[in-house]
């Protein structure tokens, strides 16, 4: 495979851009392609990374198919282009997330299945319903919400949502165009014979995230920190009880390069992947990791009333993706403070405009 060339769009953004440096990083002769628009504030500060690492710039929308004639093949492509808010379209410009991750999915199909590249997609956990979401049972313990056992829904246990999770019910505009994206994909499958394999990944995070109040919530909360800024429990009593898992983005590396080696094993499959119970963490536990690791304490502020599409819990079922792979995350929420935080630390003049709100 030394010949071989990978697309990667949406790659100035935090997924994107990570995957393309440290691909390039670990395979030399590889052909690294980054194609993104710059929307996301922060990005710009990345093609300098990437230019660094050998990676091959192009700026590029996907919602614009002339903007992915590039003239060549690819051997695979990477789909981590989306606004990843899963606030897009409630109360703004519904367009923008609809081109982008549905029809700037579907452009992108395109191009693999006219050129034979193998197509890897990065979903999302938010496909799966809200209202099913609140019907998990939980119990509620001194510092976060935990999973019961006894579970009335179907793919629900004390290891996370699996699979077989029911996606019968209203999830978000967000998680809708993810959703829709999956049904295109398949269908790409069967009738273009793309080869493809979906990922449905919970909260990604790391160095090099923009976090904001609606997306990035773990470097949005080091940031807060960092910087001295209070934060905030929406939801729920107010306590902050409630649970994400959390998977580093070498973790999620780690995972992207065993089924680009690998793909005749993943190929057709659709997986949960994340940082799972060993990795989950409340917000209230949170605070204490980032008050830990930052040697600051700032002051929480609460919001019994919940917002609509918050929800209680979620972490990932990683059964069959290790089943299937033998992959599984290696590294803690701890990790993924403490590494986002050297990397804070040395660039903060830079990241200070963009994270200190």
């Amino acid at each position: 495979m030394s010949n071989t060339s990978i697309l990667i769009t949406g790659g100035c953004g935090f997924i994107g851009s990570n995957l393309c440096i440290l691909l390039k990083e670990k395979y030399p002769a590889y052909q690294v392609v980054a194609l993104d628009n710059l929307k996301r504030c922060g990005s710009e500060l990345n093609i300098p990374r990437l230019r660094n690492a050998g990676v091959e710039y192009i700026h590029g929308d996907i919602r614009n198919p002339e903007d992915l004639q590039l003239g060549r093949k690819f051997d695979f492509i990477i789909d981590a282009a989306a606004e990843p808010s899963v606030l897009a379209g409630m109360g703004s410009a519904l367009n923008y997330v609809i081109n982008t991750n549905l029809t700037g999915t579907i452009s992108t199909l395109q191009l693999a299945a006219d050129t034979g590249a193998k197509f890897i997609f990065l979903s999302t956990s938010r496909v799966y319903p809200i209202a099913c979401l609140e019907k998990i049972n939980y119990t509620k313990g001194y510092t976060r919400f935990e999973l019961s056992e006894q579970q009335a829904m179907p793919g629900v246990s004390t290891k996370g949502i699996s699979e077989a999770f029911p996606l019968d019910k209203a999830r978000s505009v967000y998680g809708t165009t993810k959703l829709a994206s999956e049904l295109f994909i398949t269908e790409f499958g069967e009738f273009f014979d793309l080869e493809f394999v979906i990922n449905r990944l919970g909260v990604v995070a790391g160095p090099y995230q923009m976090g904001k109040v609606d997306q990035g919530v773990i470097t949005l909360w080091l940031a807060r920190h960092f910087w001295k800024r209070d934060v905030a429990y929406f939801g729920y009593g107010g306590a902050g009880l409630q649970v994400r898992d959390a998977l580093h983005i070498l973790d999620l590396f780690s995972l992207i390069d065993y089924q680009l080696h690998h793909f005749g094993i993943v190929n057709r499959c659709t997986f949960n992947a994340g940082g799972g119970l060993a990795s989950s963490v409340s917000l209230f536990e949170l605070t204490e990791i980032c008050r830990e690791v930052t040697g600051n304490k700032v002051g929480a502020f609460s919001v019994k009333e919940n917002r609509k599409g918050d929800i209680p819990l979620y972490i990932t079922d990683n059964s069959k993706i290790q089943a299937h792979t033998g992959w599984s995350p290696k590294r803690t929420i701890k990790d993924i403070i403490s590494d986002t935080y050297t990397w804070m630390h040395k660039y903060e003049h830079q990241l200070k405009p963009i994270l200190d709100q």
